[in-house]
């Protein structure tokens, strides 16, 4: 019998699973962004990246250090960022994109 002829509940199959992990912008006050979180781990990171040129700010970066893969995060901006478009990027343990927020403006 070829593979392809097995059911479904009796194939061998390796395959990774994905969570489905998100980052949400909530709120832009005083310079202080309010987040919500999903499915992140401890030690994954949240960036904030300016929407016009794609590129990632040095500060802040804000480090998962929760046993919980859910929760909020509030980050208050330096004063050296400035005006513009920006979205939040969450990075996992290894640095790879795994969400992104909507754009919002600072200025």
């Amino acid at each position: 019998m070829r593979g392809d002829n097995v059911p479904l509940a009796h194939r061998s199959t390796s395959f990774i699973a994905r969570m489905n992990t998100a980052i949400h912008f909530v709120e832009f006050e005083n310079r202080v962004i309010a987040a919500t979180y999903r499915n992140l781990m401890i030690k994954a990171k949240v960036v904030l990246v300016d929407q016009t040129s794609d590129a990632q700010l040095p500060d802040p970066v804000v480090t998962i250090t929760s046993p919980m893969p859910t929760g909020m995060l509030r980050i208050r901006l330096p004063e050296k960022v400035g005006p513009g478009l920006y979205y939040l990027r969450a990075l996992n343990v290894h640095g790879e994109r795994v969400a992104r927020s909507i754009e919002f403006r600072v200025g």
